[in-house]
């Protein structure tokens, strides 16, 4: 069962991991995940929690209400699907035009979809970075083996740098290959069903230090990616 209820009284980072540690103590919790910017926790478990039982864990210092009691004159209009992509497309737009760069000053003599792959992961490993402790219970809510595995979820931004630098590098294309596939294919299945089960969570392609919504263009972008990994295996292989 999914609940999300209002948090106010955060006012940093330190709050927020505060809150999300204590949080993980709730009888039946599998899942926390708390946004400092909206004052907003989103929690999965096998039963839904009163206020009252969640005000009484988190103290005096933090508000706890409902997400339908917040003033209805204050709601805020949401922006649209493809304004909140736009991080997501500049970047895109961005590893497309270096990928031509590296094309054009080797004169075609680099394969383009490795340069492509490896700038891929180098810049989507950057972002999950930038806000680390809070990747993993994001990335979670929607990976099979992340949602299992913690030691997992913390290490997915270091392989995605190593795959990136093979890549870039040409040092193993092979291995980087089939680990990239197995690395990518649960992570679609999870995409996949997040959008048949219509959940509302937050994508951690880019991290959490962006706030994108999960969408179609999650799954195009994990199944270019997978498409990429595919041909190149058979034109290795075949």
């Amino acid at each position: 069962m999914q609940q999300a209820i209002k948090i106010t009284g955060m006012t940093c980072e330190g709050c927020r991991k505060g809150v999300t540690e204590k949080l993980m103590t709730l009888p039946g919790i599998e899942q926390v995940e708390v946004n400092l910017q909206k004052g907003e926790a989103h929690l999965t478990g096998e039963q839904q929690w009163s206020v009252e039982t969640i005000q009484q864990l988190l103290g005096t210092k933090y508000q706890v209400g409902d997400m339908e009691q917040s003033n209805p004159l204050a709601i805020e209009v949401a922006p649209s699907k493809w304004r909140q992509l736009l991080p997501l497309f500049l970047i895109f737009g961005y590893l497309i035009a270096a990928t031509f760069f590296l094309q054009y000053i080797t004169e075609g003599e680099r394969n383009w979809m490795f340069d492509f792959m490896g700038l891929f992961f180098l810049v989507f490993s950057f972002f999950k970075f930038l806000d680390y402790g809070g990747f993993p219970a994001s990335f979670a809510r929607y990976d099979p083996i992340a949602k299992h595995s913690k030691f997992y979820a913390y290490s997915y931004p270091f392989i995605e740098t190593a795959l990136g630098l093979c890549f870039l590098l040409v040092w193993q294309v092979e291995a980087a290959l089939i680990f990239t596939f197995a690395l990518l294919l649960p992570t679609t299945i999870g995409v996949l069903q997040a959008l048949i089960y219509k959940r509302i969570i937050d994508c951690a392609c880019l991290g959490t230090a962006l706030k994108l919504p999960m969408t179609e263009a999650t799954l195009i972008e994990n199944a270019l990616m997978l498409a990429m990994c595919a041909f190149s295996l058979a034109t290795l292989w075949f």
